[in-house]
């Protein structure tokens, strides 16, 4: 409405010549009750309180709290109440958290961790209400076997998501030895993530880990799949096949005593959206053809511009090695397993000898994009790798070794940090710390704790920067630090029994589960009835229409970060807007690959992490 037009209707209303006084006394009641009403829906959505939790539950003796926050200050008392009898079981007062995120300056916690009853709850306050949540001791068992599923998603060769097989003809050499070109079979492994890359850089973590959470907890997995990943039995818990195809592979890039294959494909593969059985990518060989295979020589590699700045093997070497000691030590007494094992220690022995011959870290390869997986330490690896050879062999070569390693390595890590390079500290966490201590003397595993707790208060210090205290910097794959800094915390409590950042850790746990700002977790279809990642960046599931359960998707990062991504863009409004902060913003969004995208190797840490967290001691 002009101001002409509002003029020349007033007028018309003050002489009343075509409407009749009643009429307009009604008329301004309702505009009044209109206005009245505006208000009182702009102060009640002031009001809202948000509540956040844990979605998928706490054990029994765990830390248990909700965060609450609002535009307005929270005076509300919390009640947690038992879903199916409504019976009200623990009343208590929010405790005021410092930190603001986003428009919200009112966070409180609230604590119950007095609630020890097993069942399924809520968190309410006043008329508002949390998802509901298991209390019990078992509320992580079945996560682990959870995680395998996105797993058997991204495996290559013959992929049983799919019922497919892809990528036969990886792959064709480049770099050391033999003529460019050469085939060399190397299909088998996972794809990486959205596209269908393969490193050893991660595969080689990722089955070691899976293998440690075994030989730790072996009573944590079931056996519902086969070796194929189809459904049914085959007398092995299903991680052990998981990781079983994991070793085939990295068996595959060991050709002989002196070679090392570690990268299958480049960033050629971010060509189109199609299942991996139909790749259209060239590698100058034809569409769905053979892909360049990167051999492990410990030089800068890269045939356009964009060349790594590698100084050597042994980042890929101690963390083969680990994988190689740690199958021999499951399967060297089981006979129907016994010659694979041999295997797997000969191949992790020699290669841990190129690690000792070629020091320093082999990156990964790009073609075009100037993002690549650039790690820069390896002696945390050796360390790793030393440790497990020498639980397979007890020859003391290793432990010495293990133990000179340690002293370099010491507490280099990317916590602490607030900046530093795409996985350059990796993997997220040094497992050689842990893997040595059971054998070091005790003034060595005195070192070895501190190392662990240098990095555990540098990001206890951060965590107290926001309301949530969460200690990672929201850097590139920020789910991957919260999961490595976790299994950090859980690893120096089973080395030392020291148990004061357990309530740390717990924030940790919670925020992948829901206790964060958009309130979701963090894994795909966990967990069932509560809130995750629906819309993902993985193009498998974006063709097939199908969920994969269990993927950890990389996780928030700063909005500078996320400003500075190429090529990326929101394919609708953003339903979490309100809850978006310039510290961390995260997409439940299709086209958001720098957050929502699940990960092959984070969510194989994520197995570790899960195992450790059933069987607290």
């Amino acid at each position: 409405m002009g101001r002409g037009e509002g003029d020349a209707s007033l007028r018309c209303l003050a002489v009343g010549a075509h409407i009749r006084a009643g009429w307009v006394f009604r008329l301004l009641i309702v505009v009044s009750l209109f206005g009245f009403a505006a208000r009182n829906a702009t102060a009640a959505a002031a009001a809202e309180i948000y509540l956040r939790v844990n979605q998928t539950g706490y054990r029994t003796a765990d830390v248990k709290s909700a965060l609450a926050f609002c535009l307005e200050p929270i005076t509300n008392d919390f009640r947690v109440t038992e879903e199916e009898s409504r019976k009200v079981v623990f009343e208590g007062r929010p405790a005021l958290v410092e930190g603001k995120w986003g428009k919200f300056e009112n966070h409180v916690e609230l604590d119950f961790s007095a609630v020890k009853m097993p069942g399924r709850y809520t968190v309410s306050m006043g008329k508002y209400k949390s998802l509901p949540f298991t209390i019990g001791a078992e509320a992580y068992r079945g996560l682990p076997d959870e995680l395998l599923g996105f797993m058997r998603e991204q495996r290559c060769g013959y992929n049983p998501f799919l019922d497919a097989v892809c990528h036969p003809f990886d792959g064709r050499s480049l770099y050391g030895p033999m003529t460019n070109g050469t085939y060399v079979p190397l299909s088998g492994g996972w794809h990486d993530g959205n596209d269908y890359m393969k490193f050893l850089l991660t595969a080689g973590n990722a089955t070691a880990q899976m293998l440690l959470a075994y030989k730790l907890e072996p009573r944590g997995f079931t056996n519902r799949v086969n070796a194929p990943g189809q459904p049914g039995t085959n007398g092995l818990p299903d991680v052990l096949d998981e990781a079983r195809w994991g070793l085939e592979w990295l068996l595959k890039l060991h050709p002989t005593p002196d070679q090392l294959f570690h990268q299958v494909g480049d960033d050629r593969d971010h060509t189109g959206t199609h299942l991996p059985q139909n790749e259209v990518a060239d590698y100058g060989w034809g569409q769905n053809s053979y892909r360049v295979a990167y051999f492990a020589d410990g030089r800068a590699q890269g045939l356009r511009q964009q060349r790594s700045e590698s100084t050597g093997v042994a980042n890929l070497a101690g963390r083969y090695a680990a994988a190689m000691g740690l199958a021999y030590q499951i399967w060297k007494d089981d006979p129907r397993y016994a010659s694979f094992a041999e295997q797997c220690l000969q191949a992790g022995l020699e290669v841990y000898q190129l690690g000792l011959a070629h020091e320093g870290a082999q990156q990964g390869n790009s073609y075009n994009s100037s993002l690549r997986y650039a790690e820069t330490t390896w002696a945390d690896d050796m360390e790793w790798g030393a440790a497990e050879l020498y639980h397979a062999t007890r020859k003391k070569v290793y432990l010495e070794d293990a133990a000179h390693f340690a002293g370099i390595s010491k507490g280099e890590s990317w916590m602490g940090k607030e900046k530093f390079g795409y996985y350059q500290f990796y993997p997220f966490v040094n497992i050689g710390h842990f893997a040595l201590s059971d054998v070091a003397d005790r003034g060595l595993r005195k070192e070895l704790a501190a190392y662990y707790r240098e990095g555990i208060e540098s990001c206890l210090q951060l965590g107290q920067k926001n309301p949530y205290r969460v200690g990672v910097p929201f850097e590139r794959r920020s789910n991957n630090l919260l999961v490595g800094l976790a299994t950090q915390i859980m690893l120096y409590e089973r080395m030392t029994g020291d148990l004061q950042y357990h309530a740390f850790l717990s924030a940790q746990r919670d925020w992948l589960l829901g206790r964060n700002p958009w309130g979701t977790s963090m894994f795909t279809a966990i967990p069932a009835g509560g809130i995750y990642p629906h819309d993902i960046y993985l193009q498998t599931v974006k063709l097939v229409k199908h969920p994969v359960r269990g993927g950890l998707v990389n996780g928030p990062v700063s909005g500078k970060i996320f400003r500075a991504a190429k090529d990326v863009a929101l394919t609708e409004p953003d339903p979490l807007a309100l809850f978006q902060d310039e510290t961390a913003v995260y997409h439940d969004d299709g086209d958001d690959y720098v957050t929502n995208e699940p990960n092959m190797d984070g969510t194989a840490s994520a197995v570790l992490l899960w195992t450790l967290s059933s069987y607290e001691k």
